[in-house]
């Protein structure tokens, strides 16, 4: 299990623990149980042996990508395989430098230290953390005013995993002190189908095969939403056959159109961005702002959370003069085709 720095593990555990054991079950416990990312395990696994035979610690870390893809897996992943206690906050957590100075100060050599969401780290709180990454020493003030100074304390060395859903964000400072940035990229289907499979064994579910495919093809490319809709179509299943009954594809099939996700993996928000693009704006170009007010959500849920899946499948595009609707959005959705292609625009 995490060793959470904020104590809402232990709080998430005793107020939701079937949730608590779902995701304990299901988190992969080393990169060899991990599917999919290939390429970003072989090279981890080359990094952790190299620094396993040498004794040293492993470089620092930065995995980015869209949520959900399994960057806090591979942490923990990790941490495991370097066999070293895995410490893990956040980057709003650690709200001024005392915090981080706090935080550091009680690793031990060796030690696994994991922030998630690390571009929403305060300004000051950064500054602390580039001596400590680079040369393992921690610049603390003591006193204030003309009678302050600065300590320098050695710190032990220590391995640190940053995961980002906006590396643009990260400052070229904070970047360049990673030891190895890697992307992950979202799941082709078969990947998912393996993911689905194992978690189905793990909860003792009977999946038939095209029923794993049906709720792949819906999962965005992405483990956390296969796994999420896994579990509410057991749901589904233990309602109408009991527990021991079998997920068969048209019982899949009916409990997604019941959670409003289509074959594309829309749900209701990636439905309503598209067609708000389409049919209030004639497929764009719409700026982010006007079309998060149109919709009525958060432009940054849109940035972060929909539009990335939408982009990668190729159903949206952003251009200099705002967000487009394709060719495909046009197609799923059974509209006629713009007079003009959004092709036709410069992208991004």
């Amino acid at each position: 299990m995490i060793e959470s720095t904020d104590g809402r593990e232990s709080l998430t555990a005793s107020a939701l623990p079937d949730e608590a054991r779902f995701d304990e079950a299901l988190r992969p416990k080393t990169l060899g149980e991990m599917i999919g990312q290939e390429r970003v395990r072989e090279n981890l696994t080359v990094f952790i042996r190299a620094a396993r035979e040498r004794g040293d610690t492993l470089d620092h870390l930065l995995f980015h990508g869209p949520p959900g893809l399994g960057k806090t897996s591979l942490a923990c992943a990790v941490a495991r395989e370097m066999a070293a206690p895995l410490r893990a906050t956040s980057g709003p957590a650690i709200e001024r430098p005392g915090d981080l100075a706090a935080l550091l100060s009680n690793l031990e050599a060796g030690d696994v230290l994991f922030i998630d969401e690390i571009h929403r780290l305060p300004a000051a709180v950064e500054e602390i953390l580039y001596p400590a990454m680079e040369d393992f020493q921690l610049d603390i003030l003591i006193g204030q005013g003309p009678g302050a100074r600065s300590v320098r304390l050695e710190l032990p060395r220590f391995t640190l995993i940053g995961a980002t859903t906006r590396a643009g964000l990260l400052t070229s400072p904070l970047r360049d002190r990673f030891g190895w940035t890697t992307r992950l990229e979202y799941y082709p289907v078969h990947d998912i189908e393996r993911i689905l499979a194992r978690s189905a064994g793990l909860l003792s579910m009977r999946l038939e095969e095209p029923a794993v495919c049906e709720i792949a093809l819906r999962s965005r490319g992405t483990p956390r939403v296969g796994n999420r809709l896994l579990r509410r179509v057991r749901d589904f299943a233990e309602v109408k056959h009991g527990r021991n009954g079998s997920v068969t594809r048209e019982l899949a099939r009916f409990a997604l159109e019941r959670l409003d996700v289509d074959r594309a993996g829309f749900d209701r928000l990636d439905r309503a961005l598209l067609t708000t693009l389409l049919e209030k704006f004639d497929g764009g170009p719409v700026g982010l702002e006007t079309l998060a007010a149109a919709v009525g959500e958060d432009k940054g849920t849109l940035e972060d959370v929909v539009e990335p899946y939408l982009i990668h499948e190729g159903f949206l595009a952003r251009t200099p003069r705002g967000r487009v609707a394709t060719r495909l959005s046009r197609e799923h959705f059974g509209l006629p085709l713009a007079a003009r292609e959004p092709a036709q625009h410069k992208l991004l």
